[in-house]
């Protein structure tokens, strides 16, 4: 798998589980799928910091978003 790839579905992952977790509590349910989500996404962009020969930089994490969108798009 793509790092950039990788690290953008994690990051999407993360960004939609958490209103998942705010839910869960919200109405008094343990948020068990909330968190195996955030474990996944966790997982993914501990992945494509960990293979990507010297990681990301923060400024280099919307241009990761534009090349993964172009990719599909294009």
């Amino acid at each position: 798998m793509d790092t950039d790839l990788a690290l953008v579905l994690g990051l999407i992952f993360a960004a939609f589980s958490i209103p998942s977790i705010i839910s869960a509590l919200g109405d008094g349910r343990s948020p068990r799928a909330s968190m195996v989500t955030i474990l996944i996404a966790g997982g993914l962009i501990l992945y494509a910091l960990a293979t990507k020969p010297g990681g990301y930089s923060l400024a280099e994490v919307p241009e990761a978003f534009v090349h993964v969108v172009a990719r599909f798009l294009l």
